[in-house]
């Protein structure tokens, strides 16, 4: 049975004695309170846990680290997560591609992040229903009525059947029936 290795430094005499005759090499000293080994096991965390941004910077301060192992570690680490988020980002080249993006965005609850993929498909298609209820939801989701009866009305405007689909979508049920947006999903109120 293998004994497990341990991310602690070694210490400087050993390395001392492991340094090729006239090449000298930088030490650098980790960040007040946290070392290497700590820094890296907080990166393989946040690998595992596929935040590969955050973990990259870790990994970063980890290849520049005294133990060389976990140097070494380090570096290959940041090949694999600067691919896996080369990986993650879609290509969103039409409105569509947008649109979809966004509507995961919303499922995932990160509103600003998809009216901000929302805003770019609306410039690229300005009439456009689908991107127009795709804000409305956003927007009422996050609490702002106003703001998702506006979308609304518009959505409705450039195609009355958005009126019909906002009765029976459940992603409506958490606002659909409070004022402003009620009216204009059950007509009491004309777009």
């Amino acid at each position: 049975m293998k004994k497990a290795q341990s991310h602690t430094p070694k210490s400087p005499e050993v390395r001392t004695a492991e340094r090729k005759p006239g090449v000298s090499t930088p030490r650098q000293k980790p960040p007040a309170g946290r070392t290497q080994a700590e820094d890296f096991d907080e990166a393989i965390r946040l690998f595992h846990q596929r935040d590969f941004a955050s973990a990259l910077q870790l990994f970063e301060k980890c290849a520049a680290g005294e133990n060389r192992d976990m140097a070494y570690t380090a570096r290959q680490h940041i090949l694999m997560c600067r691919q896996r988020i080369v990986q993650s980002q879609p290509e969103l080249r039409t409105p569509d591609d947008l649109y979809y993006h966004a509507v995961n965005l919303i499922s995932q609850r990160r509103f600003a992040d998809a009216e901000q993929v929302l805003t770019r498909a609306l410039e690229q298609a300005p009439r456009s229903d689908h991107i127009q209820y795709g804000l409305c939801l956003s927007r009422g989701l996050q609490g702002d009525l106003e703001g998702a009866a506006r979308h609304l009305e518009i959505a409705i405007r450039l195609d009355p059947r958005n009126r019909a689909i906002a009765r029976n979508d459940p992603d409506f049920l958490e606002f659909g029936r409070q004022s402003p947006v009620r009216e204009i999903v059950f007509g009491d109120k004309k777009p």
